[in-house]
């Protein structure tokens, strides 16, 4: 019998901003296989977590990916929903409104962030009580002149491959010390997981380095440097196969009527972001367009391209939003059309 260590991952009960927690299982297992199966459920104090009351405190965590960790020997990371004593979702539980049991929806998420000097509370590259060269230089540069933070951002990306996340890319944004990883998935939960555990081994790095992650979609204010988005590239059935540009005219319009539902789950402080500048539409608007980076809503000119076969991009979620929440209100909107 060997010896693993499980290391379960969930959401706490924060709003509208939930953070991520984990706690280490120690078991034994013979001939451990790496499958939600083979691990059982467990609990935690809700209490400490504002998702249950110190006189009922024990919320259940139930296991829905496993990948291993390679952080650890004989590691693991456990994504896991929050069910309530019952055996119910908690209500804290996104993943489980997700109406994508057939897998129909793919998402590909493009996570932007800060790294933060934690003596400073600067974004790398940012001088103490000042500002670096303006945006024009940082976007996919090359070089200690306007590169920070690289060491950790490829160190980062080696983890998810290792941990067997569908990792697609890398990149550094417009902003000094601003990055972006995209992960790819077939199926929204699982998209979401991946996001989940991408965002807990970037966390995890920054431990020990005087630095932090900053997901917060406009850290540095009202000032003329890029905030960070999550952008949700999305595709269904119809979306991939229908050669028809009335067809994705009207799935774009059919987010029209409910932009409020929408940006209630985009994510918080995503008012400061969506501005109308820096690549962002306002959010008091709302638009669509082929290759619009202006647009709430991207038709990629590679779709129109094939022919109207491809995918969307809705830009409006922020780097802070939750992929279960983004996913479960997109294919809301988009399945009623056929």
């Amino acid at each position: 019998m060997a010896k693993i260590k499980l290391e379960y991952l969930w959401l706490d009960g924060y709003f509208p901003t939930q953070n991520l927690r984990s706690k280490t299982k120690v078991e034994e297992h013979e001939n451990f296989q790496g499958t939600v199966e083979e691990l059982g459920l467990w609990s935690f104090d809700g209490s400490s977590t504002q998702q249950a009351s110190g006189g009922s405190s024990d919320c259940i965590l139930k296991p829905v990916a496993v990948y291993p960790d390679p952080t650890r020997r004989n590691g693991y990371l456990v994504m896991t929903e929050v069910m309530n004593a019952d055996g119910t979702p908690h209500i804290s539980n996104a993943r489980a409104t997700i109406e994508d049991d057939d897998n129909d929806f793919w998402f590909g998420f493009e996570q932007e962030y800060f790294i933060m000097n934690t003596s400073t509370e600067l974004p790398l590259g940012f001088p103490r009580g000042g500002y670096p060269a303006p945006q024009g230089m940082y976007y996919c540069s090359v070089g200690g002149k306007h590169t920070h933070g690289r060491d950790l951002v490829e160190e980062h990306a080696d983890l998810c491959i290792d941990a067997g996340l569908n990792f697609e890319g890398i990149n550094q944004e417009v902003a000094s010390g601003q990055w972006e990883f995209q992960l790819f998935a077939k199926g929204a939960k699982k998209a979401g997981d991946e996001i989940w555990v991408a965002r807990y081994l970037l966390d995890r790095l920054t431990e020990g380095r005087g630095m932090y992650i900053e997901y917060h979609p406009k850290p540095l204010g009202d000032t003329d440097w890029n905030g960070s988005g999550m952008h949700a590239n999305f595709s269904n059935s119809i979306l991939r196969t229908c050669g028809s540009k009335e067809k994705y005219a009207e799935i774009c319009e059919a987010f029209r009527p409910v932009v409020k539902e929408h940006i209630d789950v985009y994510g918080e402080f995503n008012d400061q972001r969506l501005t109308g500048k820096h690549e962002t539409a306002s959010i008091n608007d709302f638009s669509w367009g082929v290759s619009d980076r202006g647009a709430s809503i991207r038709i990629p000119i590679i779709a129109v391209e094939k022919g109207y076969k491809g995918w969307l991009e809705d830009r409006r979620p922020s780097s802070n939003a939750d992929p279960y929440k983004v996913a479960a209100r997109i294919i809301k909107t988009v399945k009623p059309v056929k």
